[in-house]
């Protein structure tokens, strides 16, 4: 694990520090267990975030076990653009006290689907940490494209600007590395796994057989789900992210 895994003591879990707007990851504090929740009919960012604190709420959890957020965006932002729109999104995580010595615990996924996206920005899902009897190791690996800095710097993404299969080939090598550091760092392993996502809107074959099965064994039993969509960046071209629930809840909060 980690030395940077930080205890979220109101929340039930540990995460591994980010940057500002989102963490790295989230792994459940023993007696506790990551429950993932897909909403059935997505909501504006804001307000889905509001629904999913009171479901918690109505299941008698508090607001800080809320670990991992699943956005999806109308179109691929700029660099400054993501960055404001983040303002806005970590403002709301410290209106409700969800920081932790000024860290930000949430795990996050943002993308821009291909086709039919929406109008907006809006929650696609969430999870959240709640008590448990499992033995199971629970956990959440946020999503990362082929950026491997803390620091949201355009000049600092892989191939920058190049599609060819040899440059998503390396990008995706890079993103598979961030994913098995991120795993690695929450002290939870490739057997652990249940859903291995992948964003991109470039062909996955290549990749998958070179770069995926191969640095994360557990895709050729588990599968890859792969999502028709861009990352939420201009330029960043592969995304993914992880997780290793017991649960999978599909929730109308509308």
């Amino acid at each position: 694990m980690d030395p940077r895994v930080t205890l979220n003591p109101r929340g039930g879990y540990r995460f591994l520090p980010g940057i500002a707007p989102y963490s790295s990851g989230v792994i459940a504090e023993p007696g506790h267990e990551i429950v993932h929740v897909t909403l059935s009919c997505p909501l504006p960012w804001h307000k889905g975030l509001v629904a999913a604190r009171r479901y918690l709420e109505w299941i008698e959890l508090e607001r800080h076990g809320l670990c991992g957020v699943e956005l999806r965006c109308p179109e691929p932002h700029s660099m400054e653009g993501f960055i404001d729109f983040n303002k806005d999104y970590r403002a709301l995580l410290e209106e409700w006290d969800i920081l932790v010595d000024g860290e930000n615990p949430v795990a996050r996924t943002n993308v821009a689907p291909v086709v039919a996206p929406p109008s907006e920005t809006v929650l696609f899902g969430f999870s959240y940490s709640r008590p448990s009897q499992t033995y199971a190791t629970t956990f959440v690996v946020a999503g990362g494209g082929e950026l491997p800095t803390r620091k949201l710097d355009e000049q600092r993404i892989v191939r920058l600007g190049e599609v060819t299969p040899e440059a998503m080939l390396e990008k995706a090598r890079c993103v598979v590395d961030i994913m098995r550091t991120r795993l690695e760092g929450l002290g939870a392993t490739d057997e652990q796994l249940t859903m291995i996502d992948v964003y991109t809107a470039h062909d996955l074959r290549t990749p998958l057989a070179e770069v995926l099965v191969p640095g994360l064994p557990a895709a050729a039993n588990v599968g890859v789900r792969w999502f028709y969509s861009r990352p939420p960046i201009k330029n960043i071209e592969f995304e993914m992210d992880m997780r290793g629930v017991c649960q999978e809840l599909v929730l109308d909060l509308a």
